[in-house]
C-alpha cells in the first residue's frame, strides 16, 4: 500500500549527507551512520546505515523487527553471519567488495571485520531500520525472568550480564581487559566458508 506525498512542498528534501548523521561512534575507525525517513523525508521503503569498522570489530548479535537488510561491503572484508529459524544453523558468509549478503526480516545476525578499513553498507526495505540489540535482551530481561526460565543461578547471571552495557553497537568495548588476542573464531578460517548442509539433504 502507498501512502500519497505531496513532492510540491517546499520542505520536501532531496539529498543529504550522511556523514552528518551518526548512529553510533566507537572510536574514528568504528562507528555507523544512519539515513531513514528523519532525515530524508522524500524517503519510502528504503533506508541505510553506513558502517565502517576495524578488524575484530563486530556488529553486535541483533535483529530489525521491520526489515530485511542487504548488506554490501564497500572495502575490506566481513563475516556476515546469520542465524536460520528453520535450521538452528550459523550461516557465515564472507563478503570482499561488490559483494552482498542477505539477511531475511527478523532473523538474528552480527557482522565482523576481518580488516582494517571495512566499509559495509546495510540497506532497508523500511523507511527507518528499527533493531533489538542483543545488549538491550541481555541487560533489560529480569535476572530472576531468566534465572527461572532456563533454570540458572539468578546471582551467577547477574554477574555474568554485570559488564553488558545497554546499546553495544560495535564490540568489543574499548576497556575490554580480556586480552588482546582476537576471539577464535577469527583465527580460524572454517568460519569464513559457508559451515551449513542444505536443510533438504538431512
Amino acid at each position: 500500500m502507498s501512502s500519497y506525498m505531496d513532492y510540491t512542498s517546499p520542505d520536501r528534501q532531496y539529498t543529504f549527507d550522511v556523514n552528518k548523521s551518526p548512529l553510533f561512534v566507537k572510536d574514528n575507525q568504528n562507528y555507523i551512520n544512519v539515513l531513514g525517513i528523519s532525515q530524508l523525508n522524500t524517503l519510502e521503503n528504503v533506508s541505510l546505515l553506513d558502517i565502517f569498522l576495524s578488524t575484530n570489530n563486530v556488529v553486535e548479535p541483533h535483529y530489525h523487527q521491520n526489515a530485511a537488510e542487504l548488506v554490501y561491503c564497500i572495502s575490506g572484508a566481513a563475516i556476515v553471519s546469520i542465524l536460520n529459524p528453520f535450521t538452528k544453523q550459523i550461516l557465515n558468509y564472507p563478503i570482499t567488495p561488490g559483494q552482498v549478503a542477505n539477511v531475511p526480516q527478523g532473523w538474528w545476525h552480527y557482522e565482523i571485520a576481518t580488516v582494517d578499513h571495512t566499509h559495509l553498507l546495510a540497506i532497508f526495505n523500511a523507511p527507518t531500520p528499527e533493531v533489538i540489540l542483543g545488549s538491550d535482551i541481555l541487560k533489560f530481561t529480569p535476572a530472576n525472568i531468566m534465572a527461572h526460565t532456563y533454570c540458572l543461578d539468578e546471582n551467577q547471571w547477574k554477574q555474568v550480564v554485570a559488564p553488558v552495557k545497554p546499546s553495544t553497537y560495535i564490540g568489543p568495548y574499548n576497556d575490554c581487559n580480556r586480552g588482546k588476542s582476537p576471539p577464535p573464531f577469527v583465527n580460524h578460517h572454517s568460519p569464513y566458508v559457508h559451515s551449513y548442509q542444505p536443510y533438504w539433504g538431512k
